[in-house]
């Protein structure tokens, strides 16, 4: 992908991710038999945003949330401009670290459970995402996405196992059931962000956009150099993702962890030790 257009994509990010989540509201409400909104909603949500008064707790929680979108936005740049995958993992969770900070920077006993959990989030599906790229690198022979997407070989081939423990752990990276445990809006109404208002909210709300592009671009990755296979596994991840949602209730945090260390982590390790037995 040339820098022009890596650009162009990182700058369109935003509105790409909100008509994802736009779509995925749709969808969502044609499973549960109702009208839902319009698929431009989330866009309306922005304007409105936009004239609701910002509120800021202090300077500090307020940088952290522009942070959060920064480094989120930077994380999915390093992956559409063909950079290291690792690197973009590094950002991506750098950008949480940044909201978690933040919410624990402030009083709300809302945001600081928030936050915690965040960090549950992370030690639960950071290391799939960190050995994913591992079985990537294993197949393709690079950890630079250009290389992979120029690749001949198909990694979902060779990493079956990798691939449904990536899919299975993309609710939790998106905040879905029942994977939901950061956010638990009947629990701690809407998790680390809480006490975040306005613009400073905007931000926020703009940075989950992005997130959704991060993530299923990953999904696109495991298809190498077939961009019809990867877009196939991608929309097919989009419907999962949405059809688990719907389908499942919360876990506890302990439930969640536990799926993640105890099945899709040694899912993700059998995989990997039989692909370097066969290549050996």
């Amino acid at each position: 992908m040339s820098g022009t257009l890596a650009i162009i994509l990182t700058i369109l990010a935003p509105v790409i991710g909100g008509l994802i989540y736009g779509l995925e509201r749709v969808v969502r409400a044609r499973m549960q038999n109702r009208q839902g909104p319009p698929l431009l909603q989330p866009f309306y949500d922005f304007l409105k945003l936009m004239d609701k008064r910002s509120i800021i707790v202090h300077s500090f929680h307020a940088f952290m949330g522009i942070m959060y979108l920064v480094g989120t936005w930077f994380s999915l740049y390093v992956l559409l401009s063909g950079g290291d995958i690792l690197i973009a993992i590094f950002f991506h969770v750098l950008s949480l670290a940044f909201l978690v900070i933040g919410g624990f920077s402030v009083r709300s006993p809302y945001s600081v459970v928030g936050a915690m959990r965040e960090l549950l989030h992370m030690v639960a599906y950071e290391p799939v995402f960190v050995m994913a790229a591992a079985g990537l690198y294993l197949v393709t022979g690079t950890f630079q996405i250009s290389e992979i997407l120029k690749s001949d070989a198909v990694p979902i081939f060779s990493l079956p196992l990798v691939f449904i423990a990536f899919l299975l752990t993309l609710p939790a990276v998106l905040k879905k059931s029942p994977f939901d445990i950061a956010e638990a809006h009947q629990e701690i109404i809407g998790g680390p962000e809480i006490e975040y208002s306005g613009k400073f909210y905007e931000a926020v709300y703009t940075a989950k956009w992005i997130e959704y592009v991060y993530a299923f671009f990953f999904v696109f990755l495991f298809a190498g150099g077939n961009y019809l296979l990867g877009a196939l596994l991608t929309v097919f991840a989009f419907f999962f993702v949405n059809l688990v949602d719907n389908a499942t209730a919360r876990f506890t945090f302990r439930q969640m962890i536990a799926f993640h260390w105890y099945v899709l982590v040694p899912l993700v390790v059998i995989n990997l030790m039989l692909l370097a037995l066969w290549r050996a």
